[in-house]
């Protein structure tokens, strides 16, 4: 069947649009436009307008959303919720999705006029937010920078804006715009269409993908696939170059709040894209979806995202008012940092410089590196590692890089290491620092995210990055030969500033730059990943020299008390602190290895330090002290302190370590890489408390403030902030060493400032009536059972009563507010560290032992107990238990499907 045109042309009949999952079918509409060659063109949209009236709100703007190849409106469906108080205006381009199929080949530029026409058609006047994704991102640019005076917000999500010429399109569309293979893959099949589906992991539901699908089901539909790649201006003559130029340069100009949501896994738009966008649009907010692709829109909740986005940017006035984004005031929040009791300004790296010039410290060790089997030690002192930061940081500046460059740093602890550091501190070059800690995977994924500028590491480090395409010019640490630079892609090396420093400091130049300004970024610090994948948090000049006093106030770190970090990251805070450092002979990798030996040679190279280890390390030190000598036993006898962070101690644990360290005060600090020290509490205060539910970690340390959000039935937070005793619920924290932020993660970011002035820790605990804070666990694995709210450590902690049970982690299945709970224990004869396997159930007399305990001194009903070789733990610390991957193995299993190995 045909229909005619106006003009009397024939036209194919357009089939009528069916149900979609997921809408509502009150706003899908269909209107008919001339379009940018003046014939009648109809679109088909979605359009939310009727469920707004129908709920008598007036909307603040309108939300215009535009999609890409191969996608059409369906992709927005879940924009259209009661927390969007916006118009949802969107399209499905003309030749897609259930729009008409006209036969013309649309150009970039006619794509954009056309869209004019249709908002024309409709009326549509600000204020507008644009939607875009893949190259309708492109195209709403387009009709952003021509009605411009619409135009309060852009909304850009997995897009490219420009191509370099000669810049090789990435590997999928290279393959898709090959002449021969373009047809066979976009109209003739509907390859393109499936694999794009199939880039999200895991699959879209089977309703879903034939949603997607049912627009394209002839080759004739599928048309507009095959014009739409073709379209790509990959080179110079590309009759759409010069829009996609226009574009590029255009968005510069629309100053207006924008957003930035991404899925980092697209084998198409990778983060070199979005790299791009913050080149141009430096002032947008982002956030980065770790685990989702192409279609982040499908992959991850981006509509929650918006909407806290709209809220925060635009306000609740029934219309939304224009936003300053060169006031901060109107674009966001203030830090948490600025509404506590401030530290003592100083400068971050001050004490090298004045330890260096005190006769009476600056021949003494600043950094001691230890390597090989007998402990050989290199010292550094006061004096040549202020000379070497100084060098450092002049050749720095010569060689280019500035204040405000981000510098991944990929060195082993040792002086290296820290003279690369803080000579970045100096200058006011951001250091970003993700430890080998993280493993590959997940090392590469804060290269990758934190978007670096400059890449200097080891040898090693340097062969993964150009293995991997991580971003940033590359500096090695040694001088490499021709060859090695060449291949790497090295431009120079840590010895060669050093070197060129040094030159124009003997020819009388010395290093005048001035000191990064406190409110400028300073370090992006990543988290251990143990809730999912690292977290850069973010600390500018003030927040960093606030964390170094919390630290050495709390554990009373000076020059003449020096410091073992048997976690390695945190020999970086000796300089800082004016405290000697050491990292012991270990695999930074494994803190959980640390062994009482090379503890004690560590001590011994100090003499008389405070002691810190990951809380993994403290059980193998125990299991490995009858390997000291007399030496050994000597030097851990002199340690003054010895402390912990990462995850609780408990005191049986404590008092164990006072047989090593008997001389030693046992504290326990807690905190987080976003607030490093927060409270803490030694071994008799500990046991003045006694038990209770959870870890005792004692009270604030100085200047920090800690508070209780309340929890309702369902474990979520109810926004009363308390102090009172005995009120479970979310840690809040208010320090003057808050992290600023969490980078390219705005979405993470509200969510830990959700309420003004305080971090939102994540972990769930209560005050006790002495002001004391007890920590329980994560926030997002409480137990909500029909019986009510239990805390996963106060299941783990009966459960370990049991004879024979090493550590116990406590999962849940079924739906919150009637959960079930499960146990999965490590025995003292079944421990395998490092060895994965499949829990299995636990032999009778244990499960009733485990269920009888629980049940008494925690009051909640055990459904099942399994045992396993080594619980799942966090891979920087060896100590965060990972209780999502145990219930989503006991969801599985007691389905009765096979799952994976923990």
């Amino acid at each position: 069947m045909v229909s005619t045109t106006p003009k009397g042309r024939r036209r194919a009949q357009i089939p009528e649009v069916p149900a979609m999952p997921g809408v509502d079918p009150r706003i899908s509409r269909t209107l008919e436009v001339r379009d940018h060659a003046g014939e009648m063109r109809r679109w088909h949209l979605l359009d939310s307008a009727p469920l707004l009236a129908e709920r008598g709100v007036t909307p603040r703007g309108t939300l215009l959303a535009v999609h890409g190849n191969p996608t059409y409106s369906f992709l927005y469906r879940s924009l259209v919720r009661e927390d969007i108080p916006w118009r949802v205006i969107a399209v499905d381009q003309l030749e897609m999705g259930w729009s008409e199929r006209t036969g013309v080949t649309r150009r970039l530029q006619d794509r954009i006029t056309d869209l004019s026409l249709l908002t024309d058609a409709l009326s549509l006047r600000g204020p507008v937010v644009t939607v875009g994704h893949d190259w309708g991102g492109i195209i709403s640019t387009g009709w952003a920078l021509d009605n411009r005076h619409d135009v309060v917000g852009m909304i850009l999500t997995n897009t490219g804006i420009h191509q370099e010429i000669g810049e090789s399109l990435p590997k999928a569309l290279q393959l898709a715009t090959t002449p021969a293979f373009l047809p066979a893959s976009t109209s003739l099949t509907d390859t393109f269409l499936r694999t794009t589906l199939a880039l999200s992991k895991p699959a879209l539901p089977a309703e879903v993908q034939d949603a997607y699908l049912a627009p394209y089901r002839s080759r004739s539909r599928r048309k507009g696939i095959e014009t739409f790649v073709a379209d790509i201006p990959a080179d110079a003559s590309h009759p759409s170059r010069a829009t996609l130029e226009r574009l590029a340069e255009g968005i510069r100009e629309l100053h207006v709040p924008t957003l930035f949501a991404w899925g980092p896994r697209d084998i198409t738009f990778s983060d070199r894209y979005l790299r791009d966008l913050l080149e141009r649009v430096p002032h947008a907010d982002v956030h980065r979806f770790e685990e989702a692709s192409h279609l982040v829109w499908e992959d991850a909740d981006v509509a929650s995202l918006v909407a806290g986005w709209l809220q925060d940017t635009f306000g609740t006035e029934d219309r939304a008012r224009r936003v300053d984004i060169a006031d901060p005031q109107q674009r966001s929040r203030r830090a948490v940092s600025t509404y506590a009791e401030q530290a003592p300004e100083r400068y971050v790296g001050e004490p090298i410089g004045r330890l260096a010039a005190d006769p009476a410290h600056a021949h003494r060790p600043a950094v001691v590196e230890l390597s090989g089997p007998d402990g050989e030690r290199r010292q550094i002192s006061w004096s040549l590692l202020n000379r070497r930061v100084e060098d450092i940081a002049a050749g720095m500046l010569a060689h280019g890089i500035r204040p405000g460059d981000r510098v991944s740093i990929l060195i082993t602890p040792g002086a290296d290491l820290t003279g690369v550091l803080y000579a970045c501190l100096r200058i006011g070059a951001v250091a970003v620092i993700a430890d080998a800690g993280l493993g590959t995977d997940g090392l590469t994924r804060a290269v990758i995210g934190s978007h670096p500028d400059w890449i200097i590491g080891i040898n090693r480090a340097l062969v993964g990055a150009r293995a991997l395409g991580w971003p940033g010019r590359r500096i090695s640490v040694a001088q490499l030969p021709t060859v090695d630079r060449t291949v790497l892609g090295v431009e120079t090396s840590v010895a060669q500033l050093a070197a060129s420093g040094s030159q124009m400091r003997d020819l009388g130049a010395p290093l005048d730059a001035p000191w990064p300004d406190p409110e400028a970024d300073a370090a992006i610090l990543f988290t251990s990943g143990s809730t999912g994948p690292a977290k850069g948090a973010v600390y500018t000049h003030r927040q960093m020299s606030a964390m170094f006093t919390a630290v050495g106030d709390t554990l009373q770190l000076d020059p003449e008390r020096g410091l073992v970090a048997g976690f390695a990251p945190f020999a970086l805070l000796g300089p800082a602190l004016g405290a000697p450092s050491v990292v012991p002979d270990m695999d930074i990798t494994r803190p959980g290895e640390l062994t009482a030996s090379a503890l004690a040679k560590a001590v011994d190279a100090l003499g008389s330090p405070a002691v810190f280890t990951a809380p993994a390390a403290l059980r193998n030190i125990l299991n490995t002290a009858s390997e000291l000598d007399d030496a050994g036993r000597a030097a851990l006898a002199r340690v003054p302190s010895f402390f912990s962070a990462g995850a609780p101690i408990a005191a049986h644990m404590l008092r164990e370590l006072r047989g090593l360290m008997p001389n030693a005060t046992a504290l326990t600090p807690y905190g987080m890489t976003e607030c490093l020290v927060a409270t803490a509490i030694d071994l008799e205060g500990i046991e003045d408390a006694g038990p209770g539910a959870g870890v005792c970690v004692g009270r604030p340390v100085s200047r920090v403030l800690v508070a209780i959000a309340a929890m309702d039935a369902e474990g979520e937070t109810t926004g009363e902030i308390t102090d009172r005793a005995d009120v479970t619920g979310e840690i809040l924290i208010r320090a003057p060493h808050v992290r600023d932020r969490y980078l390219m993660l705005y979405g993470t970011t509200r969510t830990a400032m959700r309420f003004e002035g305080w971090h939102a820790t994540g972990d769930v605990g209560h005050l006790d009536a002495d002001g004391r804070l007890w920590v329980e666990g994560r926030a997002a694995h409480v137990l909500a059972t029909a019986d009510g709210l239990f805390t996963p450590v106060q299941v783990e902690e009966a459960a370990e009563t049991v004879p024979t049970v090493r550590r116990a982690g406590a999962a849940v299945v079924g739906p919150r507010g009637t959960q079930q709970v499960v146990v999965i224990l490590e025995t003292e004869d079944g421990y395998r560290p490092g060895v994965p396997g499949r829990p299995r159930p636990a032999e009778t007399s244990l499960q009733e032992a485990v269920r009888r305990a629980v049940r008494e001194r925690a009051g909640v009903e055990v459904t099942a107990v399994f045992t396993t070789r080594a619980l799942p733990t966090d891979i920087r610390h060896n100590s965060k238990i990972d209780r999502a991957a145990l219930s989503r193995w006991s969801e599985q299993t007691l389905r009765g499907e096979r799952a994976e190995a923990l």
